[in-house]
């Protein structure tokens, strides 16, 4: 007669027959452990209510890597629960059968174990078996539980916290991604205004094809972009060559106008922080004098503008005469700092990229803001030409200042007639500017 040997003999004590109980997992196991921690929250005002636990769970869902269907079963389950099965002394358990949640959500007996399983190891819920293994409950007149066995959505009661922390992480990534991608659409359209400014004045060679491959390819890539630090590099990288078109279009388009005989320059080179002070001839119509652009900078120079078409009187007597010609404003010539340009015309702020701008930073802020007022590229081209670069900012900056009433057509149509009005030399810009001033004052 054969005797087992003795590992035999311990295998075969290890032998299980199947139960048909759930197999547990760790974490299965964490989420039980974290359900024992419920005790539910103090009846009364401050009491928390099922929805805004399920509302923490469904904004916080997209952040944690939750799939779709995982939302829609526990937004599901939660159509069983009542606000008092939250408080001290219950506890929110649901019962829907098999068959039913089979039959609502469209699963089969395989898929529906399958997200049920899923839901605990998440640690969304906990399974709270019955001695049969069915799902039941009972409530008393009060509609509390009694006695209860299914779905435990405790463990999200417990993660409300976290929830609401991970959402609110959420809106600010969100909100960061809005704002670089307002900053890669500006500077998209900045580039794409360069390129076709550098094709309008016949500058087409290698480097500008060059530019515009590299810059349209970064602009389609960023579409496709959803990580904060990705995008943020990609932006920076795009607005630092639309900045270098910019530089080099300027270089190429001075160089053309220096070349040809009695061209205008609408940007004179000079030292930056130059006082922005023109001195023309006086005409016989002092009455058409405008504002006069300065910055209050000091320099051992002093730089002198070319001339626009627009007429700005000077303040100083005209040769061979000893008073000063006739004013129809009778003040001194205005000169507004940049500082208060933009305290009379704040929506110039968001486009400015220092606290302390010099002109030729009003005059970018200005190209960006006229895309808000409607102003066309060969409008503002116009305005330079005609007025000068920064006085067509300040024009500019006036016109954004006024309120929507103000204007019988659109802003852009306001700035097109006083564009027509300083070709004609009748602009007069200092009777705005004491307009704002007096009514700063007044509001302040």
């Amino acid at each position: 007669m054969m005797k087992e040997s003795a590992p035999e003999a311990h295998r075969s004590s290890l032998a299980r027959a199947p139960s048909g109980l759930r197999r547990l997992s760790l974490a299965m196991i964490g989420t039980g452990k974290l359900a024992e921690e419920f005790k539910g929250t103090p009846e009364g005002q401050g009491a928390t209510r099922p929805g805004q636990v399920l509302a923490a769970f469904k904004a916080a869902a997209p952040h944690l890597g939750f799939n779709p269907r995982v939302v829609h079963v526990i937004d599901w389950l939660f159509t069983f629960t009542q606000p008092q099965d939250w408080l001290e002394g219950s506890r929110p358990v649901v019962w829907p059968s098999a068959a039913m949640q089979q039959e609502a959500l469209g699963l089969g007996a395989t898929q529906a174990k399958a997200i049920n399983r899923h839901l605990v190891e998440l640690g969304l819920v906990v399974m709270k078996d019955s001695p049969n293994g069915k799902r039941y409950g009972r409530r008393d007149r009060q509609g509390r539980v009694i006695e209860a066995y299914g779905f435990d959505l405790s463990p999200l009661f417990l993660r409300m916290a976290e929830f609401q922390a991970v959402a609110a992480q959420g809106r600010e990534l969100r909100e960061e991604m809005r704002r670089l991608r307002r900053r890669a659409t500006i500077a998209r359209n900045g580039l794409l205004q360069i390129l076709e400014t550098a094709a309008e004045q016949g500058f087409e060679d290698a480097s500008w094809q060059a530019l515009e491959r590299e810059g349209r390819a970064l602009a389609r890539s960023l579409r496709s972009v959803e990580r904060v630090e990705e995008m943020t590099i990609g932006v920076a990288s795009l607005e630092r060559r639309q900045m270098e078109a910019r530089e080099r279009l300027e270089n190429q388009m001075a160089a053309a106008a220096g070349s040809t005989p009695g061209a205008v320059d609408s940007d004179p080179k000079g030292p930056e922080n130059r006082p922005h002070i023109y001195s023309y001839n006086l005409t016989n119509h002092p009455e058409q004098e405008t504002v006069i652009a300065s910055d209050g900078s000091k320099s051992s120079g002093t730089a002198v503008a070319p001339k626009p078409s627009g007429v700005i009187a000077r303040t100083e007597p005209l040769k061979g005469q000893g008073v000063k010609p006739e004013r129809s404003d009778s003040g001194p010539v205005l000169r507004v700092t940049t500082d208060e340009l933009v305290q009379l015309a704040p929506r110039l702020r968001p486009y400015l990229g220092t606290s302390s701008p010099a002109w030729p930073d009003i005059v970018e802020a200005a190209d960006w803001l006229r895309h808000d007022l409607g102003v066309s590229k060969p409008l503002w081209g116009e305005a330079c030409l005609a007025m000068g670069r920064e006085q067509a900012a300040i024009a500019l900056a006036l016109v954004s200042a006024k309120p929507a009433a103000h204007f019988t057509a659109s802003p852009g149509s306001y700035f097109h007639g006083m564009v027509t009005r300083a070709k004609a030399g009748t602009l007069n810009l200092s009777r705005t500017i004491w307009g704002l001033r007096a009514n700063a004052s007044r509001t302040a």
